[in-house]
């Protein structure tokens, strides 16, 4: 269970990632923000938003520029031990895998993602037997708004 200051760090830091998310859509890429920050020090390390589009990269999903943007920030590829990604959105499988693959610490994300999901939903990458590394996991931090962008994108692309 999560203490006070925890919770109170979790939404300060997602809403940092809604912000991110709020970029995204501007831009008109998938609403998706994520902000690695040390756990330790709450010192923001990366922070990145979805941008396949824009990149023209169909791995431009925002975990995934978020690490690599670490990796140049820390000048290492094994990422600091205590590192927290924040995301508004559940991670599908290829972000879980390089969630995995950094060895970020803990992983908090708003809004599930039941279709394409792999924490909770679908493959439920760190329960697999081959995941070599699982983040703590925490979802539902300001899972309503995270949600919310997400179904106003795409209502309006419909």
């Amino acid at each position: 269970m999560l203490d006070d200051e925890d919770q109170a760090h979790d939404a300060y830091w997602m809403a940092r990632a809604l912000g991110l998310a709020q970029e995204a859509a501007r831009l008109g890429e998938a609403p998706i923000g994520a902000v690695l920050v040390d756990g330790e020090t709450q010192t923001l390390i990366a922070e990145a938003h979805n941008e396949p589009i824009t990149l023209h990269d169909p791995s431009g999903h925002a975990e995934i520029l978020a690490i690599r943007r670490a990796g140049v920030a820390l000048s290492n590829y094994r990422l600091a031990p205590d590192l927290t990604l924040y995301v508004t959105l559940e991670p599908c499988t290829m972000c879980a895998g390089a969630i995995s693959h950094a060895r970020i610490a803990r992983l908090v994300y708003g809004a599930s993602d039941a279709k394409g999901g792999a924490v909770e939903h679908g493959v439920r990458f760190y329960e697999q037997k081959t995941c070599h590394w699982r983040p703590k996991v925490t979802s539902g931090i300001l899972a309503e708004p995270c949600s919310e962008i997400l179904r106003n994108f795409f209502r309006a692309r419909r």
